[in-house]
């Protein structure tokens, strides 16, 4: 095998800055278009990610190493900062930069120079706008404002990371307000590339727990990349779709997430969450020691008017045993007058039954005398009047036996009277009673006879 003898032999460092010097050639300062991912800030003050492109299935399709050299990366936090945003992973960037290949750790890297705040923004809002549109046309954008909230919200499931500023200015201000309430923290990473995930199932988790009241989600603020996660349509519908009342406190004065537009009430901060719940238990309590000195302002009042009662019945009782007295003293008179009347009477009586007593016992035989002959003159008289009664009706008796035999049909039939019967045997007293053909039979003083009817009516 023959070798070439002039075909340049490079040293490695020499390939790589061959290779960093054409890369500057053939690429000048451009714009880059990506996601954000493994973002880190270094000792000396550079920032490092990696900037990626994903289909549609959340794969990557490319991805470059990039920096911002210490000097450029404070002039571009300020840029961003200005608008709200700074660089975390999963933000969508449109960075301006040149490739560069580092030979001591063969990596190729993008130099990004600047970043385009605008084209963040941008995206950010219109997925906003897609997600509100989506939430609106499945009717949840007030789905949780309808969630009734309870006069005693004492019992809280709290989503947000744990030991966070959040967490402990949430729980310090329930806590100084003396009321009794349970707190039940579901623990989720508020920024980051896992947020989006671990918040919507932490609202879902919360959601289940037995005997929680409300929903409070909060974080401690932050940029409005930070937020971004807030406007995502998994937590917002999380929030939205939860069975019990969400309160957010997002920790961003000026703008408002989805997450504050579909919550049941948004506030502004986590102390202002526990204050807002302090002062419902607190209205519920006024409430409760208002109706309570109510009831005992009736029942005093009941009670009074009770023993005003009880007063009058007490005095009226004294009255009536007054006059019950002054009554059964009348009464005793009474009858001891009737008892000395009584006594009285009852000696006339007996003195009037001994005269009477005297009287018959004196009348008695001539009475007996008197009255012998009475019942037989009475007997005489009663005869005559039965002997002239039994005469009248007996004369009355032949004069209806005279009348009756004048009256007899025989004696009108012995007068050329005639009875014609129907075949029936009931007398016909109009041709219209019987049909031609029919049989009828006609009743003489001597006999009867029996003929056919040749034209009836």
């Amino acid at each position: 095998m023959n070798l070439p003898l002039f075909e340049p032999t490079y040293a490695v460092s020499q390939l790589c800055s061959e290779i960093k010097e054409v890369l500057g050639e053939v690429f000048p300062p451009l714009w880059v278009a990506g996601e954000a991912q493994r973002v880190r800030e270094s000792a000396r003050g550079h920032l490092y990610f990696e900037l990626v492109e994903k289909d549609h299935a959340d794969g990557i399709r490319g991805k470059l190493d990039a920096v911002v050299w210490k000097r450029d990366w404070q002039r571009v936090k300020r840029t961003l900062a200005a608008s709200g945003q700074q660089v975390t992973d999963g933000l969508q960037l449109r960075c301006r930069g040149g490739l560069d290949f580092y030979g001591p750790a063969g990596r190729l890297q993008f130099i990004v120079r600047q970043v385009d705040p605008a084209f963040t923004l941008g995206l950010l809002e219109q997925r906003r706008r897609e997600t509100l549109a989506a939430l609106s046309a499945a009717g949840l954008l007030e789905a949780n404002a309808g969630r009734p909230l309870p006069d005693l919200p004492l019992s809280v499931a709290l989503v947000t990371s744990e030991g966070s500023a959040a967490y402990h200015d949430f729980l310090s201000t329930l806590t100084e307000s003396g009321y009794a309430f349970r707190v039940l923290l579901v623990h989720a990473s508020v920024q980051g590339k896992a947020a989006e995930r671990e918040l919507a199932a932490a609202l879902a988790l919360a959601a289940r727990s037995g005997g929680a009241d409300v929903i409070a989600l909060v974080r401690g603020g932050g940029s409005k990349s930070d937020l971004a996660v807030f406007d995502s349509r998994s937590v917002a519908e999380a929030v939205a779709t939860a069975p019990l009342p969400v309160l957010t406190g997002l920790g961003h004065e000026i703008d408002e997430a989805i997450a504050d537009r579909v919550a049941h009430t948004a506030l502004k901060t986590p102390t202002k969450v526990a204050e807002f719940l302090v002062e419902r238990v607190a209205r519920a309590e006024t409430a409760l020691g208002e109706l309570r000195r109510a009831v005992v302002a009736a029942g005093r009042e009941r009670l009074a008017r009770g023993r005003e009662a009880v007063g009058r019945a007490e005095r009226g009782v004294e009255v009536a045993r007054l006059r019950l007295a002054a009554a059964a003293e009348r009464l005793e008179e009474r009858a001891r007058a009737l008892g000395r009347a009584g006594e009285a009477r009852l000696r006339e009586a007996e003195a009037s039954r001994r005269r009477l007593g005297t009287r018959l016992a004196a009348a008695s035989p001539r009475l007996l005398a008197r009255r012998a002959g009475e019942p037989e003159a009475l007997a005489r008289r009663v005869a005559a009047l039965a002997a002239g009664r039994l005469r009248e009706a007996s004369a009355r008796l032949d004069g209806v036996e005279r009348l009756g035999r004048e009256l007899a049909p025989q004696r009108t039939l012995a007068r050329g009277y005639t009875i014609t019967r129907g075949a029936a045997g009931r007398p016909v007293t109009d041709p219209a009673q019987v049909a031609a053909g029919e049989r009828i039979i006609t009743e003489t003083a001597g006999g009867s006879l029996a003929s056919r009817v040749e034209e009836g009516g």
